[in-house]
């Protein structure tokens, strides 16, 4: 996913917004539709899709690991997805783990070899450099767990940000004691026309070919696409492997409103 990132108005604010909370740490609130980009912003950031395999695998190091080192070290960031059926025990057990992990591997790159801090007892003192926590799909919290991590920020200092839908900004408003903490609100909004236009020159250059949108044909393309999608970012990149598809299978070199038609009519497209 990495490679075919592409960086939207909406990526750098929340860019911006995680970064306001990581150096203020405090506890930041981000939500927006299903598919917008909240999920793939914040794995951008935490480094995620570098680091996932090492950090849920744990095993033994290998020179290469020290690029994910670098990269973890450059946001100072853990990403946490809780279970449908995760109880505050396991959330307890599941942040220790993956913060302690982001911690070591930041601490194999900051570190100056020579210079490894030792405790009383001349052992390797173990420091927390995690300086913010997101934790995605955050409506499956109860409010036992969303007190657990209200205490976790108390008494550790670590930034927190929390992912969700629509009205998680309301839904925290009954939890008083957790929702006084909050100290920015971040909206995650669909594409902009002018994002629209942007990713869809990316994705035509991506097939080879050339957007124009003086281009009656190209206009009326794009907007079947924008009507269709609503600038909703997961949706599109469901949409375009099904474009490629159809173009292959009739042998045609031109997207047209009629190949993007065909295209949509082989998803599922819900409500969002």
């Amino acid at each position: 996913m990495s490679e075919r990132f592409i960086v939207t108005k909406e990526h750098r604010r929340f860019t911006e917004f995680a970064d306001s909370v990581r150096r203020g740490r405090t506890i930041g609130l981000c939500f927006g539709p299903a598919g917008v980009g909240k999920t793939v912003s914040a794995r951008r950031y935490a480094h995620w899709d570098q680091a996932r395999e090492l950090l849920t695998d744990w095993g033994p190091r290998s020179d290469d690991d020290a690029k994910i080192y670098a990269a973890l070290a450059k946001n100072r960031t853990a990403l946490y997805t809780p279970g449908v059926l995760t109880t505050p025990r396991l959330l307890r057990e599941d942040l220790d783990q993956i913060i302690t992990r982001t911690s070591i591997c930041i601490q194999q790159h900051v570190e100056v070899p020579g210079r490894i801090p030792l405790d009383r007892w001349g052992t390797r003192r173990t420091t927390n450099y995690v300086q913010l926590v997101i934790v995605d799909e955050s409506e499956r919290l109860s409010p036992t767990a969303l007190e657990l991590l209200r205490d976790r920020y108390d008494r550790d200092q670590i930034a927190l940000i929390l992912i969700g839908m629509p009205g998680l900004e309301k839904q925290f408003t009954h939890y008083p004691q957790f929702y006084s903490r909050v100290g920015f609100a971040h909206q995650y909004r669909p594409l902009s026309t002018d994002e629209l236009l942007f990713v869809l020159q990316r994705h035509w250059r991506t097939l080879g070919k050339t957007l124009n949108p003086d281009d009656f044909t190209d206009a009326q393309t794009i907007a079947a696409i924008s009507r269709i999608t609503c600038g909703n970012f997961r949706l599109l990149e469901r949409l375009f492997p099904q474009i490629e598809r159809v173009l292959k299978i009739n042998e045609l070199q031109t997207i047209t409103n009629d190949v993007v038609e065909a295209a949509a009519s082989t998803l599922v497209i819900g409500t969002t």
